[in-house]
């Protein structure tokens, strides 16, 4: 275990996104962390089947919100130096990637993936004419 500290800002992997958030409880096995931006979007699918499109269920897997905590093993939180990114900001930021990853690659894992973030996109920004 390392020496995170309640209050103190944190990078955590959570499943397949990675989170800048603030550590609000140490537990004996994970941190509980506030979620302050999104510096990696989740992948799309079955984390089981990684990259395969026939799956009984192919998830859409949404970003953890601004402030939701989520329980974070120890091994999967490292401290943050950077300054926090604005959440929505850092979302926007982190679809777009995961978007332009997926143009590039013609598996029918990326067509279902490209449809569930054109979904969460309408979702996360209804403002948004992206």
């Amino acid at each position: 275990m390392t020496d995170i500290q309640i209050g103190q800002v944190v990078k955590g992997f959570y499943k397949t996104g990675v989170y800048v958030g603030e550590v609000t409880a140490v537990k004996p096995s994970t941190y509980l962390v506030q979620v302050k931006a999104v510096l990696t979007h989740p992948t799309q699918g079955d984390l089981h089947h990684p990259k395969e499109a026939d799956v009984p269920f192919f998830q859409e897997r949404r970003a953890l919100a601004y402030r939701e905590q989520t329980n974070i093993p120890h091994h999967m939180v490292k401290p943050y130096d950077g300054d926090i990114p604005d959440y929505e900001e850092s979302l926007k930021e982190a679809v777009d990637k995961l978007k332009q990853a997926l143009r590039a690659d013609d598996s029918k894992w990326a067509e279902k993936s490209r449809a569930c973030l054109s979904s969460l996109e309408k979702d996360y920004f209804p403002e948004d004419v992206r």
